[in-house]
């Protein structure tokens, strides 16, 4: 720890070989990747060596190699010659590498200019296995440095050391390098490699099995190439002992990576080759990944146990070496179910002998007898001739087997229930790639576990989305996910019950700090490392190095032990005030919280209120009777009412209009003389244009509904009126247009316009265009001063006609009140008066 607070040191690189976990998952990923391209089916092991060669030396920022062909052929292992006439055309054959090159002395390869195209095709795709950053690139080819570099000699001197397969050349050495790489990858912290699963010859071992699966070759090419690796101890076969002194299961060991990771391989471990007499098969156990192993000639005897944990299984070559072929009789290494063929099943786990052929054949059927109220538990009754036992319960949901064999009823309850089942994701498109990774756990599940997890993905892939990560890229980032969470479980095998792997753990998304989009250190959105996470680890180390600063200057000379414990106490005082801390503004959010709420829903219940009495008042206006008719629930005024109203002001204005150039505007009498004419003459119209619309809809469908009758009636002289207003209106602009205050204003803006531009008086064209400048001037200005005459004496009319009617009213209240007092009541409320 830094002496004082403050950011932490920047750390010293490492051994090349002593990987991270989340680095070799992401290089493992990354070279299987490219592996599985299809243009590398059945390419030479020294081919797709070339591909991850070039792939470690490719430039972050342009993404070109450029190498001699020699010097490809010393990181392969092999001569230049073969290098340019076998590697590099099988390189162009392949479509995976884009090659160019340049001639030599003699017409050969010389120096190779080469694009790995996978790698550039999915750089910026989040999520993609091969998408790897500058820091993957620098990382991956320290490890190729480290593991296969030829060595070098220096001008000045100095030498490069050769990797660990450097000085391995000739036969065999490009295999046994792409071999060491792939189990250096695979290889945990210890140097443990994980074995593979399933049926293996018990000849070969299970170490040459997962290696030939990691190969792609058949078990006895992967038994030599381990057998190589063994004699350059670059590869470990490490042999467990029983309690007895017996061989037990073997392990496959990188002693290299354990020496970089500061462990070594334990003392009491011996190593031995197990060799067996005959070739036999082992229980099936967990897949370890890689390429596909080649499937075993014949069926396996073997009952379906499902293994859970890799180290309880025994090694198969030594396990079918001690197998005798009398029933076992100790006790199970893991739980077995009941296969549906061996002889005997039925007896359970109590260890009994087999029953005599014809016993209990003369019972009742029911079973139901003094002779088996009898029995003892070594004689228990067990399936013999045909009979069905009793079906062991077991959870349909959960998609097992019953233990026994079932009745008739149990299996074709059984069969249906395994009709439901999807060997895929089905219909869209992004849960069947976000799924990929997990395919051997979706073929475990039941229809009904299927459709949960299908529908669990769908929620996922939506919460990626509103987190802003694009839609494109989600499901490949959900599959990236899938493939973390099972290389820390440690493969589809130690996940014991998928369906709750894949609902609580492995589509669930992991905070690794405060951030929204943090998923395990690394954002979402971007695919890059979480700053968040990175400033909560600054935190917490200046914290740390605060503390032991304290105790330096408080307590010095402090022994080491010491010294960590009153660290250790410290730093737990300080986790619980943080804890403390946290919880106290837990719960003041949670206050604010609540608060908001309640002022949230006293807003929502003053709204309602509001809303309530507005809708009450509405209610209420809508109850007044109609003005004008009479008519109940009409707001005051109906709709035909409204109609006659609005027509009468514009058939008053029409009247104003006309006045504005036909009367003396100082005359009341001339003013009320046009007016009157004009009333008369929009009456009409109205009157013709309501006839028109009475004619055109007809008087059975006007007498259906009285009320809309009138309304429509009304609408229709209400049209007639402003479509004549509009008339009205063009035509005082005119006659106002060609009066003396018009043409004086025309005139003088046509001398201005010409008196502005004065053309040469021989140039046609130039007196035309300043002509009709003039002329379009002088007749916009005798518009506007029309518009502007028309406004003025309207305005004047208007003013005189309120005036008018403010003395009319004055003076006319007592003729009023008496017209009101004559107008007749309507029925309801005539009815209304009478009785009161």
């Amino acid at each position: 720890m830094p002496a004082q607070a403050g950011p932490a040191k920047a750390s010293v690189p490492g051994h090349p070989l002593a990987l991270g976990r989340r680095t070799r998952a992401k290089l493992r990923a990354a070279i299987r990747a490219l592996l599985d391209v299809p243009g590398l089916d059945g390419a030479l092991d020294a081919v797709r060596l070339a591909v991850l060669v070039l792939a470690s030396r490719t430039p972050a920022e342009k993404g070109v190699v450029e190498i001699r062909t020699r010097e490809l052929g010393r990181w392969l292992g092999l001569s230049a010659s073969y290098t340019a006439s076998v590697v590099v055309p099988a390189l162009r054959r392949s479509g995976v590498v884009a090659v160019k090159t340049a001639k030599g002395e003699f017409g050969q390869d010389n120096g190779l200019e080469c694009r790995v195209l996978p790698l550039l095709a999915t750089q910026g795709m989040t999520g993609h296995p091969m998408n790897l950053t500058k820091k993957n690139f620098a990382t991956l080819w320290a490890l190729m440095d480290a593991l296969m570099a030829p060595g070098w000699t220096h001008r000045d001197g100095s030498v490069t050391p050769a990797g660990l397969l450097g000085t391995r050349t000739g036969r065999g050495a490009a295999t046994d390098r792409l071999a060491l790489l792939l189990l250096v990858v695979e290889a945990r912290e210890s140097g443990r490699v994980r074995l593979c699963g399933g049926t293996v010859d018990t000849k070969r071992g299970r170490a040459a099995a997962t290696l030939a699966r990691l190969l792609g070759c058949t078990a006895s090419a992967g038994e030599r190439v381990l057998e190589r690796l063994e004699d350059q101890e670059l590869v470990l076969r490490v042999r467990l002992k029983t309690g007895s002194g017996m061989p037990n299961r073997s392990r496959l060991m990188v002693p290299a990576v354990a020496v970089a990771h500061g462990r070594s391989v334990s003392d009491d471990a011996t190593e031995d080759r197990a060799e067996a007499g005959e070739p036999d098969f082992s229980d099936p156990d967990v897949t370890a990944g890689g390429s596909q192993s080649p499937k075993a000639d014949t069926e396996p005897q073997v009952s379906d146990v499902a293994v859970t944990d890799v180290t309880e299984v025994a090694e198969p070559d030594v396990a079918a070496d001690l197998h005798s072929h009398h029933p076992h009789l100790g006790t199970l290494v893991v739980p077995v179910q009941l296969s549906r063929r061996f002889s005997g099943e039925g007896r359970g786990a109590e260890g009994r002998q087999p029953e005599r052929v014809r016993a209990r054949e003369d019972q009742p059927a029911d079973g139901e007898s003094a002779i088996a109220g009898t029995r003892t538990p070594v004689a228990e009754d067990g399936p013999l001739r045909g009979e069905n036992p009793k079906p062991a319960p077991f959870h349909e949901r959960a998609g097992q087997r019953p233990a026994t064999a079932i009745s008739g009823q149990a299996a074709g309850g059984w069969e249906k229930a395994q009709q439901q089942r999807r060997m895929a994701p089905s219909g869209d498109l992004d849960v069947r790639v976000a799924l990929a990774p997990v395919s051997g756990l979706w073929e475990r599940l039941s229809g009904w576990q299927q459709d949960q997890v299908q529908a669990a993905t769908k929620a996922a892939l939506s919460g990626m989305t509103g987190l802003g990560v694009v839609p494109q890229n989600a499901p490949r980032l959900l599959a990236a996910r899938l493939t973390d969470r099972l290389t820390e479980t440690g493969g589809e095998a130690r996940v014991t019950d998928p369906y709750a792997w894949l609902i609580r753990r492995g589509l669930v998304q992991r905070q690794a700090c405060s951030h929204l989009r943090c998923d395990d250190g690394v954002r979402m959105d971007t695919g890059q490392d979480c700053e968040n996470c990175g400033n909560l680890i600054h935190i917490r180390r200046a914290h740390r190095a605060r503390i032991g600063a304290d105790i330096d200057r408080e307590l010095p000379g402090l022994p080491a032990d010491e010294r960590r414990r009153v660290l250790d106490e410290r730093l737990r005082e300080h986790a619980a005030a943080e804890a403390e801390s946290l919880a106290r503004r837990l719960e003041e959010a949670h206050e604010q919280q609540a608060r908001r709420a309640e002022a949230r829903a006293a807003a929502a219940q003053e709204a309602e209120c509001e809303r309530q009495a507005h809708a009450a008042a509405e209610a209420e206006h809508l109850a007044v009777p109609c003005e004008d008719c009479g008519l109940v629930l009409a707001g005051g005024l109906c709709e035909a009412c409204r109609y006659l109203r609005r027509t009468a002001d514009l058939v008053a204005e029409c009247g104003l209009i006309a006045a504005t150039w036909a009367a003396t505007l100082d005359d009341p009498s001339d003013v009320a003389t046009v007016t009157d004419h004009v009333r008369a003459t929009m009456q009409d119209t109205i009157t013709l244009a309501r006839r028109r619309f009475a004619d055109a809809a007809g008087q059975d469908q006007l007498a259906a509904d009285p009320a809309a009758a009138q309304a429509a009636l009304a609408y229709a002289g209400l049209k007639a009126a402003e479509t004549a207003r509009e008339e009205y209106r063009n035509c005082a602009v005119r006659k106002l247009g060609r009066g003396k205050e018009a043409e004086t204003e025309a005139h003088n803006a046509y001398r201005t316009e010409r008196n502005r531009h004065i053309p040469h008086p021989l140039d046609r064209e130039a007196v035309k265009e300043a002509s009709e400048a003039a002329t379009k001037a002088g007749e916009t200005a005798r518009r506007r001063a029309a518009e502007h005459l028309f406004t003025a004496r309207l305005e004047q009319l208007r003013i005189q006609g309120g005036n008018q009617d403010e003395q009319v009213t004055a003076a006319s209240w007592a003729e009023r009140l008496a017209g009101l007092a004559n107008r007749p009541l309507p029925e309801d409320l005539a009815g209304a008066g009478a009785a009161i």
